[in-house]
């Protein structure tokens, strides 16, 4: 009982992640293939507590497919990748981000709001700071038979700071700790459990090479990050506890220096949840298997999530998402951007096209994106307009 609680919980903040399917309890078995209950591919999306950690707050990065983890370092830097910071050009540099969710449905009170930035200690070492909070908006819960009770006001945070440092003149590495809150329901009572906010700890790992010495003066970098590794979170004091969105992301970017006033820069990434891929098959061995897959550790979990697809390698295949995204830059003062982003339908089914603007004037930037999606799927940030104010205060100085 207290199980379908914290999935309740689960699904609450999922539905407003845009997810048509959580999962797929109703897929069929037949020999060694799994349908679904239409005899076409089985959907099976791999889920897990607090998803908000892995929204993409970063205006830049959002204009070209939500890809970031090799660009150049900036403000918002931590959400991709720290290590980038140990190759930032500005001494210090502060950004915040405003981007509305599901407005589309009318809803004006459902947000994430995100502020990071960073200090270079000297040519070698960095630290960063970032704050993500995500509004849920006003909800009206009821008791079991639909009287209104009260109502809430759910929402979210993260507080993250990271240490980078280059190990060589082209490598770097960061870590970065963070503390989740995530207060969906705190208070309310049901079926004899009295909810409490949840609570972990986490951290990333990231990794930069990046080298600006080509022959042409064009910049090549790769970026690696293996995030949100932590303790499960509970919303109740008991020991049925979730897992956090572990997630290992790769990318590369390179910049082509056309002239003194032009550039270009291309970059495309990959992204896989590091979280068990539920059994899809409705039944009692079914269920056996979703019990020892979620009572792992998370360490174990992040292993084992190579290799425990119901359907084998190639459904772990189509457990990887796809960024792709260009950016123009004239006289590092106007940008233009656009992106791709590719999920498997199986697995979420998320496919849109991206394109944004940046304009930066000495030490202020303003960066906007905007997303189109191109498939059934609904995303919560269909045709809506999120923008990022960058201040970079070494560009005085210069």
């Amino acid at each position: 009982m207290q199980r379908n609680l914290l999935s309740s919980l689960s699904t609450l903040a999922l539905c407003l992640f845009g997810f048509s399917s959580l999962s797929a309890q109703f897929c069929v078995q037949d020999g060694d293939d799994i349908t679904g209950p239409d005899g076409g591919p089985c959907v099976n999306t791999v889920i897990s507590a607090v998803p908000f950690l892995r929204i993409n707050p970063d205006a830049r990065g959002g204009a070209m497919g939500d890809a970031g983890l090799a660009l150049s370092a900036d403000a918002n830097s931590l959400h991709y990748n720290a290590s980038r910071l140990a190759f930032a050009k500005e001494d210090a540099a502060l950004g915040a981000t405003y981007t509305p969710w599901l407005q589309a449905l009318g809803l004006n009170d459902v947000y994430l709001a995100y502020v990071g930035g960073y200090k270079k200690l000297d040519e070698f070492q960095a630290i960063g700071g970032s704050l993500r909070y995500f509004s849920l908006g006003d909800i009206q819960f009821t008791d079991v038979n639909g009287t209104p009770t009260m109502t809430g006001r759910p929402n979210e945070f993260e507080v993250a700071l990271a240490y980078t440092r280059k190990l060589s003149d082209r490598f770097s590495a960061s870590l970065t700790g963070k503390y989740i809150n995530s207060n969906l329901a705190a208070g309310q009572e049901v079926d004899g459990v009295v909810l409490e906010a949840g609570q972990a700890f986490a951290a990333d790992l990231g990794f930069t090479y990046r080298n600006e010495d080509t022959n042409k003066g064009d910049a090549f970098a790769v970026g690696a990050a293996i995030s949100n590794i932590g303790n499960k979170i509970s919303y109740s004091n008991d020991t049925i506890r979730d897992f956090l969105p572990a997630n290992l992301g790769i990318g590369a970017a390179y910049t082509f220096r056309l002239d003194e006033y032009n550039e270009i820069t291309v970059t495309a990434e990959t992204n896989k949840l590091l979280v068990p891929t539920p059994c899809s098959v409705a039944g009692a061995d079914c269920e056996q298997e979703n019990e020892r897959l979620n009572d792992q550790s998370p360490v174990s979990s992040i292993f084992s999530s190579f290799s425990d697809a119901p359907e084998g390698f190639s459904e772990e295949l189509r457990e990887f998402t796809f960024s792709a995204g260009a950016e123009y830059w004239y006289d590092q003062q106007f940008a233009v951007r656009a992106g791709y982003f590719h999920e498997h339908s199986t697995k979420g089914g998320r496919k849109y096209i991206t394109a944004g603007l940046g304009l930066k004037y000495n030490i202020f930037g303003l960066n906007f994106s905007y997303l189109v999606p191109t498939s059934n799927q609904r995303n919560p940030l269909d045709n809506t307009l999120r923008f990022s104010l960058l201040f970079d205060f070494g560009a005085q100085s210069k």
